[in-house]
């Protein structure tokens, strides 16, 4: 249960706080990791949309 809400607040974290940061310094490419193998990669679309992909990674 505890690593369900590891993977929920990484989403999270990513889909808010990261988005906001990306969009408010105009940024084109980002990559964030968290050092535990969470990984997002976020980059502008030429319709100024924003791709978002991101990974969890649990050990088991």
């Amino acid at each position: 249960m505890e690593e369900q809400n590891k993977k929920l607040n990484w989403a999270g974290f990513i889909e808010t706080t990261v988005v906001n940061f990306f969009t408010e310094n105009e940024l084109e490419k980002l990559v964030v990791e968290d050092g535990r193998g969470n990984k997002a990669k976020l980059s502008r679309q030429k319709d100024n949309t924003i791709k978002v992909e991101y990974t969890s990674t649990t050990l088991i």
